[in-house]
C-alpha cells in the first residue's frame, strides 16, 4: 500500500470526496499541518510515496527523510516553496494546479480592494463602539489602478474591475506587446505605477521584493496596496512606516511574511499587525482561494496528477520531473 501525505488545510473540504478516492485507489492517507514542520513530519516522511503539499516549504531536509517519495502534488499554483532542483535530482515529479482557483482569488482581490477603499472594517468597528460618524472616501471609477503581474489572476482582476471603469495600468515584463490584455490596460513600467496609480494590486510570482522603500518613496500620492499573491513581494517594515507617514493609505493582504498573532512574541509578529496602524491594514488568512469551486478545482487537479504518477502515467500539470 502506498502512503499519501496531505498537508493542505482545505484539501477535500469542498463537494468532492477526494480522500475517499485516494483510499479507494488503495492508498493510505496521512494528514499533517500545512506548516511542514520537519519534526512533525519526521515519523511519516520515510513511508511517503506521494505528497499533496500545502503552503509550507519542501526543502532538501524534507526530501532526505523521504526516500520513497515519487510525486509532490502542490495544492495551488505557487511552487516557490518547493526546492524544484533538488526534487528533479532525486527523480521526484512536482505538479501544481494552475488556474483552478484563479477566479476565486480575483474575486477576493476585488473584495479587499473595495473594503480598503471604503474603509469598511474600520467603519464596522467604529459603529460597534458607538461611533456613527462618517467620512468621505473615493469612487473606484475615479481612480487609476495598477496591476502588477498579468497572469490568470491579474487578468481576472482586470475583467472584474472593467465594470467600474477605472483607468487601468498593467506591468508584466513577460507579456508580449501584441497580447490582447493591452487593449484593456495600459502597458507601463513599475515607476509609472508608483507615480500614477491610486491603487496597486500585486499578482506577481514570489521571490523578489516589488514594494520596497525606494518604490514607496517614489509614490507621489497616498496609495492603496492589495496583495493576494506572495508576502515577500512587500518589504513589510518599510510598508508599515509608509502607512504611518500617510504615503500608503491602506494595505489589504491575504498573507503576511510572519503568520503569527498579535499576542505572540514581538520578533515573531509582522510589523503590519502593529496596533497603531490596525485601522489601515486588512489581513485575511489565505482565504482568497477558499471557495467551494476553488477548493474542488485544486483538489481535483492535485489528486489526478498524484494518482497518475503513482500509477506510472504522465501527469497533466508537471512543473519539475526527473532530470535523468
Amino acid at each position: 500500500m502506498s502512503v499519501v501525505l496531505v498537508t493542505s488545510r482545505s484539501f477535500g473540504s469542498g463537494a468532492l470526496a477526494l480522500e475517499r478516492e485516494l483510499l479507494a485507489a488503495g492508498h493510505e492517507v496521512v494528514r499533517r499541518s500545512s506548516t511542514h514542520d520537519l519534526a512533525e513530519l519526521a515519523d511519516v516522511l520515510p513511508r511517503v510515496d506521494g505528497w499533496i503539499a500545502g503552503t509550507g516549504p519542501v526543502t532538501p531536509a524534507h526530501l532526505d527523510l523521504a526516500p520513497r517519495l515519487r510525486v509532490i502534488s502542490r495544492y495551488g499554483v505557487g511552487v516557490d516553496n518547493v526546492d524544484l532542483a533538488d526534487a528533479e535530482r532525486r527523480g521526484i515529479t512536482v505538479t501544481n494546479t494552475p488556474g483552478a482557483n484563479s477566479g476565486a482569488v480575483a474575486d477576493h482581490t476585488v473584495a479587499l480592494l473595495l473594503a480598503a477603499l471604503r474603509g469598511i472594517p474600520a467603519a464596522d468597528r467604529r459603529v460597534r463602539a458607538g461611533d456613527w460618524s462618517g467620512w468621505s472616501t473615493r469612487e473606484l471609477g475615479a481612480l487609476t489602478v495598477g496591476i502588477v503581474g498579468l497572469g490568470r489572476i491579474g487578468r481576472g482582476v482586470i475583467a472584474r474591475l472593467s465594470g467600474f471603469h477605472p483607468r487601468l495600468l498593467g506591468f508584466d515584463p513577460w507579456v508580449p506587446h501584441d497580447d490582447p490584455v493591452w487593449a484593456q490596460a495600459e502597458r507601463v513600467d513599475l515607476e509609472t505605477i508608483a507615480t500614477e496609480a491610486d491603487v496597486v494590486s500585486l499578482h506577481a510570482p514570489g521571490g523578489r521584493v516589488v514594494i520596497d522603500e525606494a518604490w514607496l518613496a517614489a509614490s507621489d500620492r497616498p496609495v492603496i496596496l492589495v496583495n493576494t499573491a506572495r508576502a515577500d513581494l512587500v518589504d513589510e517594515s518599510s510598508l508599515a512606516q509608509a502607512i504611518r507617514r500617510g504615503r500608503v493609505s491602506s494595505y489589504a493582504a491575504d498573507t503576511l511574511s510572519t503568520e503569527s498573532s498579535a499576542d505572540d512574541r514581538a520578533d515573531h509578529v509582522s510589523p503590519l499587525l502593529a496596533p497603531d496602524i490596525s485601522d489601515r491594514v486588512i489581513v485575511t488568512a489565505h482565504l482568497a482561494a477558499q471557495t467551494r469551486e476553488g477548493v474542488d478545482g485544486m483538489g481535483r487537479m492535485a489528486t489526478d496528477d498524484l494518482l497518475a504518477v503513482l500509477d506510472g502515467r504522465p501527469a497533466a500539470h508537471v512543473v519539475a520531473s526527473a532530470t535523468a
